[in-house]
């Protein structure tokens, strides 16, 4: 569709994909629905938002081959893109090397 969307979700996805490398191994807390009965359970990030960003890239493909009304409004392409960009920026903008401390600039007595 050629009608301009707005929202922040493409930079939600950055931050998760900055999430994603930053802290792959920690646990996230989630609910897992199994049939009418829900389980919750901890499982590392690196597996929650790689099933995440595969169910975005599997809907944004499908959204391709669909008409507008049956997309739904959402910018499959916005969560992909901020999510791949969270990824690349992340390492461009870590420090390299640690700042060193200075324990006087902060206490002028």
């Amino acid at each position: 569709s050629k009608v301009p969307t707005v929202g922040a979700s493409g930079a939600i996805s950055a931050v998760l994909g900055a999430y994603f490398v930053l802290f792959p191994t920690s646990r996230v807390i989630t609910l897992i629905p199994i049939f009418f009965f829900v389980e919750i359970v901890e499982i590392p990030a690196f597996f929650y938002l790689g099933f995440w960003f595969l169910s975005q890239l599997f809907n944004g493909l499908f959204a391709l081959t669909a008409s507008v009304f049956q997309s739904g409004g959402v910018a499959w392409w916005a969560h992909i893109g901020g999510f791949v960009a969270g990824i690349v920026l992340v390492r461009l903008f870590a420090r390299r090397s640690p700042r060193p401390s200075y324990p006087d600039e902060y206490w002028p007595w």
